[in-house]
Order: structure tokens, then C-alpha cells, then sequence
């Protein structure tokens, strides 16, 4: 079995519960386990700004598909939740992003590993120091530094329960 990590984001059609129930469809993968995930992030949009926030999380698996079979289980559940890919950075139901696949270094026309823009985004760097704060991703670094020296002002913590803001004590 390999450990790998998947983003998950949504701003369309109550994104926290798009969210939570993509977590389900993880955890019903054929050959993966889900192992843990992040809490839920309110985030702004990055790129295309004029859309709503997203609801982000990060999801450790440990699975036995290779990456690119991995890869397109993912895309199968996002088509199963509705997703359309209208233009780069579009508003969405659910997107569903490799990041990480248990040391793997690739680049392929489908797919690079790690993440290449991974290390840029506070919405993915976050949660993954959440669940693997003692993390290294090959080529990259560190995960909690790379989180740190991310400008994470725009990277709201929620109540899963209720997909609030949790109290800061």
C-alpha cells in the first residue's frame, strides 16, 4: 500500500457538503482506505476571482493504485458529482487534485507529482500541515515550512459540524 494525498475543493451547490460527501466517496474508493483529512477551509478564489469562496480539505489515502489510476478514480467521482471544465480556474462543484503520491517524482501530460503549484496555494498547504506536519515532499521541502511561509490570511478554519468559523481561543 502507498500514501497519497488528494485536495478537495468546492464553491458551487453548498460547497461544505459537496466537500464532506466527496470525503464519503474517498472513503468508498476500491482499492484505497481513507486514513484521515484535514478540517474544512473557507478560502477566497484564486485566478478567476469573481465566483464564491471555496470549502477546501486535504485527505490522506493509502491505496494500492498506481498514480494515474488513482488519478482518474478521482476524476470519475468528481463527474459523478457533476463537475464541468469550462475554463481554467472555473467555478466548481468539486475538484479533486493529486498532491502527493508516497515519494513519486513524475511528469506526465496527465499528471505531475508532486502537485506543481501545491507549494504556492495557503487553500492546500494548510491542511495538508494539519494532517502531515512533519510531512517532505520530494523536490519541494518540508510541509509545515512551506505552509508557514505561505500568506494564509485568506484561509479560514471551519466547524465541520456545522461549517462555521470555529472560535479562536
Amino acid at each position: 500500500m502507498t500514501l497519497a494525498y488528494v485536495a478537495l475543493g468546492s464553491n458551487l451547490e453548498q460547497p461544505a457538503q459537496q466537500v464532506g460527501a466527496a470525503l464519503a466517496a474517498l472513503g468508498h474508493l476500491a482499492g484505497a482506505t481513507l486514513l484521515r483529512h484535514s478540517s474544512l477551509y473557507r478560502t477566497a478564489p484564486v485566478g478567476y476571482a469573481d465566483q464564491p469562496d471555496f470549502i477546501n480539505a486535504v485527505a490522506l489515502l493509502d491505496t494500492d493504485l498506481p498514480p494515474l489510476a488513482l488519478l482518474d478514480r478521482l476524476f470519475e467521482i468528481e463527474q459523478r458529482f457533476g463537475r464541468e471544465r469550462s475554463f481554467r480556474n472555473a467555478p466548481r462543484v468539486l475538484d479533486l487534485d493529486l498532491l502527493h503520491y508516497d515519494g513519486v517524482i513524475m511528469s506526465e501530460p496527465r499528471l505531475t507529482l508532486p502537485h506543481p503549484r501545491m507549494r504556492e496555494r495557503a487553500f492546500v498547504m494548510v491542511p495538508l500541515a494539519e494532517i502531515a506536519p512533519a510531512g517532505m515532499l520530494p523536490g519541494v521541502g518540508d510541509v509545515a515550512a512551506l505552509a508557514a511561509a505561505l500568506d494564509a490570511s485568506g484561509v479560514e478554519r471551519l466547524d465541520e459540524s456545522r461549517g462555521t468559523r470555529q472560535q479562536q481561543e
